[in-house]
């Protein structure tokens, strides 16, 4: 079993969407929200990669990841834990940090500070998450497991949920030797939603960023902005999560 002493945050990142195609790439102040996302991943100091597909529908991705120098992977569209493994193996990455890209005002601290505590227990067969337990607003989400559960997520899951969303196999416990331990925030809160779906979500960003200059402002800074203007909420609060 390799040591656990290269973190690596791997995003999973696609053109397509059922809501809003495209999204990940769309402008907000001249920026596409990909790029506030990556640069805010690496607030946490660690290297960042992102997981695409090898479709041509997803090269746009590739074409503006490369023209940043951030490390890209491509993989199988639809097995995303196929994906992940892959890259993860080819980097040598444990543990992995999993992340998706819709997710533009994310916090690298965050991620830091789990990652630390992670490193620090040193168990391999510790899932530590702040989404299994929600205490953080929907768009701060992020896992943390060793290459490890992750190999053995490849090694043997076979449904369909297991496979398009890479870590239901570890986060259920399939195996039954999972510790899953929660990142839980020290101010609670799970009814903001900051990840992008939708077109309102969309607006909501767009506005946060405009706005309140929002992506230079941490988690706690973002909470404040919501709770002192909570017309914001209204934008998307009635979008269900899938």
């Amino acid at each position: 079993m390799r040591r656990m002493n290269n973190p690596a945050l791997i995003t999973q990142a696609r053109m397509g969407s059922t809501r809003l195609p495209g999204k990940i790439l769309m402008p907000v102040q001249g920026k596409p929200l990909l790029q506030y996302h990556l640069e805010r991943l690496q607030w946490s100091g660690l290297p960042v990669i992102v997981a695409t597909s090898i479709e041509p529908q997803d090269e746009p991705i590739v074409a503006f990841v490369r023209g940043h120098k951030i490390p890209c992977f491509q993989g199988d569209e639809l097995n995303v834990l196929s994906r992940f493994y892959h890259c993860a193996r080819a980097l040598g990455a444990d543990p992995v940090v999993r992340i998706s890209s819709d997710c533009p005002l994310i916090d690298g601290h965050l991620i830091r500070q789990a990652v630390d505590q992670y490193l620090a227990w040193g168990d391999p067969l510790v899932y530590y998450s702040n989404s299994r337990q929600r205490t953080f607003p929907v768009g701060f989400d992020f896992e943390v497991f060793s290459f490890a559960l992750l190999a053995e997520a490849f090694d043997n899951a076979v449904d369909e949920i297991d496979l398009e969303h890479v870590t239901p196999y570890i986060n259920r416990n399939r195996s039954g030797c999972v510790a899953i331990r929660h990142f839980l925030s020290p101010d609670p809160v799970d009814r903001y939603r900051l990840t992008v779906d939708t077109p309102d979500d969309l607006a909501l960003i767009q506005t946060l960023i405009q706005d309140f200059d929002a992506a230079a402002k941490d988690w706690r800074e973002i909470l404040t902005i919501l709770r002192e203007h909570p017309h914001l909420e209204a934008i998307n609060g009635h979008v269900e999560q899938r």
